[in-house]
């Protein structure tokens, strides 16, 4: 295997070990996996880079545009790799007030890593549009602006107002919540319901917005449309007391998941930038 494919096979691994090992060891603390995160952050750079440099080199306006939005998709996940340390969100108020402060950076993160997303997608929807598909990728990218102010104000909600809210609840020692904090919790799950699914709809439509410009092969366009589908699918569906469907929609609905298919088609793209050719060349 040379240095290309292995950097291809390291970047696209990145989501899939985060998510395993963050589910699978759970929290550890932060002295041991803050350097883990530093290695690995050079590590993924390095393949970034190793990647990129055809492009970096080749001097066309164009591809130098096309490399700054997949550069964008990819960054969030340079971050959200710390995740993988950090484990899922504490279950109790007693647990959450103890890593307020990881909780906190945690929800920063996702805030960024949103807006780092919404910049790539717009430099990847214009030159979707250069490249004669205008339909499917402006659906995307407004699909994706409609998703992102209620993703930041759902990430606000979990790291600043819960934050706060559990830390009075911990100090009062009362296990009573307040009247309002059930239905404000229930707001915010349709609103997280929302915004999930309408990120799942973008990744979708820029999906079929690349089969339609060949850039990608049809298997690997189709596995972006169906799967990011079926996170659409998922993630509205109410609740149900039917296992795999419940469990299907806890995953889907983690708030970085929603963030893996636009992290795979950026370093797809990445992958074949050096063959993509901008549109006055074609």
């Amino acid at each position: 295997m040379n240095v290309k494919n292995l950097s291809r096979v390291y970047l696209i691994l990145v989501p899939f070990v985060v998510a395993i090992l963050g589910f699978a060891l759970g929290h550890s603390h932060y002295k041991l996996y803050i350097p883990i995160w530093l290695i690995h952050a050079g590590l993924m750079s390095w393949a970034t880079w190793t990647l990129s440099k055809e492009s970096i080199h080749n001097q066309h306006q164009r591809k130098s545009h096309l490399l700054i939005g997949i550069l964008f998709l990819i960054a969030p996940w340079l971050f959200i790799a710390i995740f993988a340390g950090m484990g899922p969100p504490p279950t109790t108020a007693k647990a959450w007030v103890a890593t307020a402060t990881e909780q906190q950076v945690r929800y920063c993160i996702l805030v960024i890593s949103g807006v780092l997303i919404t910049i790539g997608f717009t430099f990847l929807s214009h030159q979707l549009k250069q490249a004669g598909e205008e339909v499917y990728s402006l659906l995307g990218l407004v699909a994706f602006f409609l998703a992102m102010p209620l993703f930041i104000l759902n990430m606000t909600y979990w790291g600043s107002f819960l934050t706060e809210s559990f830390r009075i609840f911990v100090a009062s020692g009362s296990t009573k919540r307040p009247d309002w904090y059930l239905p404000l919790r229930d707001l915010f799950a349709w609103i997280s319901g929302i915004e999930v699914g309408l990120t799942y709809l973008a990744s979708a439509a820029f999906g079929a917005s690349l089969k339609t410009t060949r850039w990608f092969k049809p298997r690997a366009c189709w596995s972006y449309i169906l799967i990011s589908l079926l996170g659409f699918l998922l993630s509205v569906l109410p609740d149900f007391s039917l296992m795999p469907l419940t469990v299907g929609s806890y995953l889907v609905s983690i708030p970085a998941i929603p963030f893996i298919i636009p992290y795979l088609m950026a370093v797809n793209l990445l992958s074949r930038s050096g063959t993509i050719q901008p549109v006055q060349e074609i």
